[in-house]
């Protein structure tokens, strides 16, 4: 399932990957319409995420992740063929966004549906951090074939990586779900499970850095390179591969802090810690390369190290007749704010005076900043309410 989800990731940060170097120019868009381009895919996400997740409750999920697999392929490589500026761009890249809903919460779910009953939180945090490495092979492919042949070939190639999990969903054996009865998108059991929202909240504060970040890592880097010089091996393919990679690691390590440490102890020491470092980035926006260098390193640790501990932490708050509706109301959450981050950063990007300015670059990370804060908060939220049940 892990080596399946790596190659349904390859097409994930293809556009933004081309964004700043290659499309921007090409079309003569503003920070703000690419922002809004990129944010078409968690978008298209989040309008599928919700039926197509909850539907895992009722089918088997492997079918589903096998359509959504296919969809987000097709998709990719449409991009390639068919893209021709800002709106041809932005509807096509929201329907891999479409797909890509039926291909990494399904997925999930058909994961934890072969498990053997128990703990499943080092499983879960394994699948999620592998969603690093598959970034980071997309950010390394997709910009390595466009700066060789161009943009259309990245999109072309990326689009051929969901093949891998179809090929794992027929090696996997069919498990169809117990019959429910009821509506499809009923989430009102889930909103009464005020601790598994504390947990979706705060995974959509992470979606918004982390989506946030990855829209603009690779603009940023350029900036760095064009103002203040860099060696020429510390490229801007380089850096977001390393961003991308190392959040494997960190989300695997995060998780097991929270193990040790308690959940909502650990998760909100690192987005404390995460928005202190985007501000210190944002603030150092003109200091040497390898200064800048080092800062983002620490960023790609701290961003990602939540991620593993807030979807395990849903996952065991979960009723279990309820989680395919659960993983839906997480997903449609996080992709939300995702869209929301990729354009926001762009507007304020635009405001601030556009991406060739180190006040740009900090009005970007000052709202990443902000975004992230919000998740101790909706955790702090959550525990308020345990303690009343206990105190009743």
């Amino acid at each position: 399932m892990c080596i399946g989800q790596v190659g349904n990731l390859l097409p994930h940060v293809t556009l933004s990957a081309n964004l700043a170097q290659h499309l921007m120019p090409a079309w003569g868009l503003s920070a703000a319409e690419g922002g809004m381009m990129a944010s078409g895919y968690a978008f298209g996400y989040m309008l599928a995420v919700p039926v197509l997740t909850t539907l895992t409750d009722r089918i088997d999920a492997r079918i589903v992740l096998i359509c959504g697999s296919i969809i987000s392929g097709l998709a990719t490589a449409a991009f390639g063929i068919f893209a021709e500026g800002f709106w041809s761009g932005t509807i096509i890249w929201s329907l891999a966004g479409l797909g890509f809903a039926g291909a990494y919460m399904p997925g999930l779910k058909a994961l934890t549906d072969r498990l053997p009953a128990g703990d499943t939180s080092r499983a879960v945090t394994l699948y999620t951090s592998s969603f690093s490495v598959g970034v980071g092979l997309s950010f390394l492919v997709a910009q390595l074939l466009a700066d060789r042949w161009g943009w259309r070939i990245a999109f072309y190639v990326t689009g051929i990586g969901p093949i891998a999990m179809v090929v794992a969903c027929l090696l996997m054996e069919g498990r169809r779900p117990t019959p429910k009865a009821g509506r499809l998108l009923n989430f009102g059991p889930v909103f009464t499970n005020r601790e598994a929202l504390g947990y979706i909240f705060g995974y959509g504060a992470h979606c918004f850095e982390l989506y946030g970040i990855r829209t603009w890592l690779v603009g940023f880097w350029t900036f760095v390179v064009a103002h203040q010089g860099a060696p020429s091996w510390l490229s801007p393919v380089l850096m977001s591969f390393c961003f991308a990679v190392i959040s494997m690691p960190a989300s695997i390590l995060g998780n097991e802090a929270a193990l040790k440490f308690g959940r909502h102890r650990a998760i909100t020491v690192v987005m404390i810690a995460s928005a202190c470092v985007a501000i210190a980035i944002g603030l150092n926006a003109t200091a040497p390369a390898w200064v800048l260098a080092l800062l983002l390193i620490v960023y790609g640790l701290t961003v990602p190290a939540d991620s593993g501990a807030l979807t395990a932490g849903m996952s065991a708050a979960a009723v279990s007749e309820h989680r395919g509706a659960t993983l839906a109301l997480h997903s449609t959450v996080g992709f939300g704010l995702s869209a929301l981050a990729a354009w926001g950063t762009g507007v304020a990007l635009d405001a601030a005076g556009g991406p060739q300015t180190a006040r740009g670059w900090l009005l970007v990370f000052i709202v990443l900043a902000i975004g992230i804060l919000l998740g101790p908060l909706a955790l702090l939220w959550a525990r308020m309410a345990r303690l009343e049940k206990r105190l009743l």
